[in-house]
């Protein structure tokens, strides 16, 4: 009988994001289970048609005691029933539950995998709580992963996690770029940049991701807004959800021209696509798990400017496949910006190195094969 493995996200679309790929060469050698708050059967179909068994559990992201004691019930009587061979779950609250529920249960093989820390730029209490769950997933459960050698000092720095029971796989990334999609095309380029009118000399700096505070959105649009003075043809794209009221807080700095040389385009589900419309990908993050959008951009001959805030130091080779500044920096990065901006050569030099180097680390073949390797040692 194949061995059983129970993969526990708090919504479906985690599942999705980031664990498809893998899921489907693990169905083939393990006996897969996902559970999940399912909003519908609807949800439940990508993944049955998978041959995964699928499990409702009513996790809910937000911290509600009542609520989140269901959950963990809910999860133990599971985790009873079925008897798996090995848990796994992904994302703080889910992690949190499934630790606690598969030591309870007896699961003997408890794994997590750490994609980011939201406490890692919060103050005072709610650090503290948030902080201390993510220590209690570490003490409960058998098995660490995350998803960047930074972020795993950064966390063993804390004292969250300890070297002997924690590891990241390949070069790390959860699940790495699916390069058959990321390709680089010429008139996808003139498509994304005519649609915003933006003509072929123009140097488009381009973000995709969240419109938070934590991103580093502010200190983009204060760089941007010295940069554009001293750069007329320089332009800002920004795609993602705007989470904090970013699009509006844009008309605070009377440098930034709404469609003149600004844009917004909002929400795309063709990051593919997006992202072939810009010169520079450009991420000032305050915190980041890994930095999945920054090797996307790369894969498609992008070179990039972050922070050095850790997680994200890994998805980019400073000097050589792009650019960095500090966190809360528009100053420096300002100068990252320039930088690019007078030297057309430069992009193309860190945009050709850096997908080089995600098709020799991040292909997401590459990460599968990591995933599959690392689940013969731990589960046979």
């Amino acid at each position: 009988m194949k061995k059983k493995i129970c993969f526990v996200v708090a919504v479906p679309g985690s599942a999705h994001s980031f664990l498809k790929d893998h899921l489907r060469e693990l169905v083939k050698r393990y006996e897969v289970h996902l559970a999940a708050h399912f909003p519908d059967e609807e949800s439940k179909r990508e993944f049955q048609e998978m041959g995964i068994c699928c499990h409702l559990v009513p996790i809910e992201r937000p911290i509600r005691l009542g609520n989140d004691l269901k959950a963990l019930f809910a999860l133990r009587a599971l985790f009873r029933r079925e008897r798996f061979d090995a848990v796994h779950s992904v994302t703080p609250k889910a992690g949190l539950l499934t630790s606690l529920a598969g030591w309870l249960a007896g699961i003997k093989v408890r794994i997590h995998i750490f994609t980011g820390q939201v406490w890692a730029t919060r103050k005072g209490v709610m650090r503290f709580i948030l902080k201390s769950m993510d220590r209690m997933i570490a003490l409960f459960d058998t098995h660490i992963l995350v998803d960047g050698a930074s972020q795993r000092s950064f966390l063993m720095e804390q004292g969250v996690l300890k070297e002997r029971n924690s590891r990241v796989l390949a070069d790390g990334s959860i699940a790495g770029v699916k390069l058959e999609r990321f390709v680089i095309s010429k008139e996808v380029r003139e498509r994304e940049r005519h649609s915003l009118g933006i003509l072929p000399d123009e140097v488009v700096f381009i973000f995709l991701g969240r419109l938070n505070h934590d991103k580093g959105i502010g200190e983009l649009y204060e760089a941007f807004s010295r940069l554009v003075k001293e750069c007329p043809k320089a332009k800002l794209v920004l795609y993602g959800s705007d989470e904090e009221g970013y699009e509006a807080k844009a008309a605070d700095y009377p440098q930034l021209v709404r469609n003149r040389n600004f844009f917004y385009p909002g929400l795309t589900r063709k990051p593919f696509d997006a992202l072939q419309g810009g010169d520079v990908f450009v991420l000032p993050t305050w915190r980041e798990g890994f930095g999945s959008s920054v090797i996307e951009a790369q894969a498609l001959g992008l070179p990039v400017i972050t922070s050095d805030a850790y997680g994200v130091r890994d998805a980019s080779v400073p000097d050589v496949t792009g650019l960095r500044c500090g966190v809360n920096d528009p100053e420096g990065l300002y100068r990252c910006m320039k930088e690019y901006y007078l030297h057309p050569e430069l992009r193309c030099q860190h945009g050709a190195a850096g997908r080089d180097r995600v098709i020799r680390c991040f292909d997401c073949n590459v990460v599968t094969a990591a995933w599959l390797k690392y689940y013969r040692e731990v589960v046979g």
